[in-house]
């Protein structure tokens, strides 16, 4: 288990804290941010390379960041994907004018993530290339390659893609080798246990004593099938097939090759599968070109490993084998960076939070109820956030009761502030949201933030909507929702419940219900349409995979989103009662 922390919900910024602290000849922090960029950067000219994710995977991200290796890192809450917003100031503050690549593994919340921190990145003039990495054959077939997951072999990819960098090459040629490297890169893992969140006291799941879990996620999932615990030979066998199996034709046998521990398989074991390893790619012909046998791609304190494979030509050798020095993997002797030091630009400022708003006095007598309805939310999502966490347990990481606390606490807050300084029903709703993306960052908290983002510029700051106006906000924020996220109803997710909801309000409020009386319609509506999930196979995010695990059990996005409008509801009816004078 997971024995050190102080408060769980601050472990990303302990960690963080610690890490600056231990290799400042590495990094530098990156001030009101969660993450860091090179001591030695910005440099001018350079393609900045900028990687990230949730932390829980050290040393991936913050560990390789140095020469001929990232640039810049961010870091999400644990197992949890950065918010834009994390990701757009980590990226201002490390690049020096060569043009940036944000790089992750494949996972829809940073893809929603990252996707939003670009187009940020591009509208103030910054090139900037998005390249995620899918080397796990677990999580799709062969001919879907775009669609699986990014673990281990992410080392791989970076690397090259650092090297490339370092070197001096330019933005277009960068990202060519780092999307040849992702293509020639495949990974299958197992885990024997799983791993203990921060201040939990159980793992978030159990593989049975003397069985193994085959093709495991590195953010606590487990694997998408349950097989008798081998040998190490028979291990190896395994792991050798499945990924020579995907061997491309053009490949000339040369490769580099990872045995990766996930943070409780001790190196001895390890090494002691590596020789297993190597000795079946040797009789298969494949040459081991500097091989990396170590923790690289962990997941807390998961018990398991992984084989990845990169198929190397002359080119992606040449990045393979070249030097980088970052606190956690080092390699030969770098040349002198033909690069010079700029000055740091570590004032990058962030969004206005003091200057007097002047919203319309009925609006801003709306954002004060709005504020109170925030409260409500906060109050339900506390009531039930270990219940969601258990849920998203199920087929996923777990993370989903923390992030959605995290988001709604931090919404809260921002809805606060802005009342006091005279926002209207419109700043109310945007500054939450934005916040709750930046709090919570992950699936969750981006698509809520987008919901209530939208949903207040709908609403603007003028005047107190009626319940038309309302209905049609949400409508719009949904529709944001669905766009941003890529997703269909029927997917299972948080839409699933979302749709039934606004569609029903529009019903309800179009044949002249109030408002109360319509949305008490459209969260028992929305709560029928969530426990109805349990039904559907997930078909994109991280429980994609373990769509076997999931059936049965509803979405857990969906059912948060229908608490949250049945808890709504009965605030609305209470203050419905208290405006006719009567008691509640």
């Amino acid at each position: 288990m997971t024995y050190l922390c102080n408060d769980p919900a601050n472990f990303r910024e302990d960690v963080i804290r610690g890490f600056a602290l231990a290799h400042p000849e590495y990094v530098t922090r990156v001030p009101e941010a969660s993450g860091f960029r090179r001591s030695d950067g910005p440099l001018d000219g350079k393609v900045t390379l900028l990687i990230g994710g949730g932390s829980g995977h050290y040393p991936s991200y913050n560990g390789v960041i140095g020469a001929g290796f990232a640039d810049a890192a961010v870091l999400g809450n644990v197992f949890t994907s950065p918010p834009a917003e994390q990701v757009h100031r980590i990226a201002r503050a490390a690049e020096g004018g060569g043009g940036v690549i944000l790089a992750f593994g494949n996972y829809a919340g940073d893809r929603m993530n990252f996707g939003v921190a670009a187009e940020r990145l591009r509208a103030a003039g910054i090139d900037t290339r998005v390249v995620w990495v899918s080397d796990d054959i677990a999580s799709a077939p062969a001919e879907d390659k775009a669609s699986r997951r990014g673990i281990a072999g992410t080392f791989t990819v970076y690397k090259m893609a650092g090297a490339s960098a370092e070197r001096g090459d330019d933005l277009d040629t960068v990202e060519h080798w780092m999307r040849r490297a992702n293509e020639a890169t495949f990974t299958i893992g197992v885990a024997f246990d799983g791993c203990t969140m921060p201040g939990a006291s159980e793992p978030l799941f159990h593989v049975a004593d003397g069985s193994m879990d085959v093709g495991l996620g590195i953010h606590g999932e487990p694997g998408v099938r349950t097989t008798a615990l081998p040998s190490v030979d028979e291990l190896a066998d395994e792991l050798v097939d499945r990924v020579l199996a995907e061997r491309p034709p053009e490949a000339d046998g040369r490769a580099a090759v990872l045995v990766n521990g996930l943070g409780a398989t001790k190196y001895e074991e390890l090494y002691l599968l590596f020789g297993a390893i190597q000795e079946r790619l040797t009789r298969q012909g494949v040459v081991l070109v500097r091989p990396e046998v170590g923790e690289l791609v962990t997941s807390l304190d998961m018990a398991g490993c992984s084989l990845s494979l990169t198929w190397l030509d002359d080119d992606l050798e040449q990045l393979w084998i070249a030097p980088a020095d970052t606190p956690a993997f080092r390699r030969g002797v770098l040349a002198p960076s033909p690069f010079t030091q700029m000055p740091p630009r570590d004032d990058i400022v962030a969004a206005d939070t003091h200057t007097p708003l002047d919203a319309s006095p009925d609006s801003r007598q709306t954002a004060s109820r709005i504020v109170t309805l925030l409260r409500t939310m906060r109050a339900v999502i506390d009531e039930h956030a270990d219940d969601l966490g258990r849920l998203d347990a199920i087929a996923g990481d777990g993370d989903h009761g923390r992030g959605m606390s995290a988001g709604v606490r931090a919404a809260v807050d921002a809805g606060e502030a802005t009342l006091t300084r005279g926002g209207g029903a419109g700043s109310v709703l945007q500054s939450a949201g934005l916040s709750w993306a930046d709090g919570a960052g992950g699936t969750s908290g981006i698509l809520w933030g987008v919901l209530l983002s939208t949903t207040g510029r709908a609403l603007g700051d003028e005047q107190a909507p009626d319940a038309a106006a309302v209905a049609g906000a949400l409508t719009a924020g949904a529709r944001a929702v669905q766009e941003l996220s890529g997703t269909a109803l029927g997917d299972k997710s948080l839409l699933d419940a979302l749709f039934p909801f606004v569609e029903t309000l529009e019903e309800q409020v179009g044949a002249d219900h109030g408002l109360v009386a319509a949305w008490r319609a459209a969260a028992q509506r929305s709560s029928e349409a969530a426990r109805a999930t349990a039904d559907l196979v997930p078909k994109v995010g991280r429980a994609r995979p373990l769509a076997e695990r999931s059936a049965g059990t509803p979405d857990p996005g969906a059912t948060s989103l229908a608490l949250i409008a049945e808890g709504l509801a009965d605030e609305l009816d209470a203050d419905e009662l208290d405006a006719d004078g009567k008691e509640q």
